[in-house]
């Protein structure tokens, strides 16, 4: 195993092909791991991430009891994850490349393509400035912190079908940094506009929602305008807006903000592609993947 990165990066730059050596690996990089049962997430230890540890006797003992169990990382010491999720009923790779093109998820160290087809960025954790986890469902993006942890590579899941899938390494950053986690969940959490007086029917859209979604697109500052427009056009595809009514709506407001219409349009359709599912399912291959991130960065 080599050393850390002199930028600071504690991880290994190569892991070992089994479980234990891989979690020694980790452990002697200064990052705490524990057992979780075998193809899943579940931890094995009696109090879960607070049993972590860089011992390697203790892990040899955990993973001489249950060879196959899958490699857990405590994260908000000497690592924080950003996990962007792949469900059934969406997935947070639109928000990851309005985030990508505006500049916030800098700095990853390690990008872990995970068996749903979603992706985990690595990051350096600050030590002075410890950052908790949170989730943000509707966009489909977690933060691992303090208080969290994430299952590793070369850890495996198990599916509903009896088939596994692994974590898998897919790609290495070039100059490691923390990332600023707070920041994030405020673009990820934008507030919203006032709830309508009425129920809106998705046949009977109310215009004053669509005219005060557009009036708070249009002040969205720099650095939220690309988050909170995709947010703002899932409320009117869950209203019940059709893609060309949705881009009528929003397009003049967000190009006022500074928003190229490509960047606008690409924005709107992603929004109405995940809430109503069609013109294709998520982006699950580590290729696009990859791709996707390496072009972003």
């Amino acid at each position: 195993m080599t050393g850390p990165d002199p930028t600071g990066w504690t991880l290994p730059a190569a892991l070992p092909g089994t479980l234990v050596d891989a979690a020694l690996a980790y452990a002697a990089a200064g990052v705490a791991v524990f057992p979780c049962a075998p193809g899943a997430k579940t931890p094995l230890t009696k109090r879960g991430f607070h049993d972590a540890t860089t011992d390697p006797r203790r892990i040899r003992s955990w993973w001489s009891w249950m060879p196959e169990a899958n490699i857990a990382l405590l994260t908000g010491t000497r690592v924080d994850v950003v996990d962007v999720d792949v469900h059934g009923v969406g997935n947070g790779f639109p928000v990851l490349r309005a985030l990508q093109r505006d500049g916030l998820i800098d700095g990853w160290g390690m990008a872990v393509r995970s068996p749903s087809g979603g992706v985990h960025l690595y990051y350096p954790a600050a030590p002075d400035r410890p950052q908790s986890s949170w989730s943000r469902g509707a966009a489909h993006v977690d933060f691992r912190g303090t208080g969290g942890y994430i299952i590793a590579p070369p850890s495996t899941i198990r599916g509903l079908d009896g088939t596994t899938s692994a974590y898998e390494v897919i790609a290495r950053g070039r100059r490691p940094r923390p990332v600023d986690a707070d920041t994030l969940r405020d673009i990820l959490t934008p507030t919203p506009p006032p709830t309508p007086q009425r129920q809106i029917r998705a046949d009977d859209v109310d215009e004053r929602l669509t005219e005060r979604l557009s009036g708070w697109v249009a002040r969205l500052p720099e650095g939220n305008r690309n988050a909170g427009l995709f947010w703002a056009a899932c409320r009117l595809a869950e209203a019940g807006l059709s893609e060309d009514e949705m881009t009528t709506a929003l397009e003049p407001a967000a190009v006022s903000t500074g928003l190229e219409v490509p960047e606008t349009r690409a924005t709107i359709h992603s929004a109405h592609r995940t809430i109503t599912g069609s013109n294709g399912g998520p982006v699950s291959s580590s290729r696009r993947t990859t791709a996707g991130l390496e072009a972003g960065r």
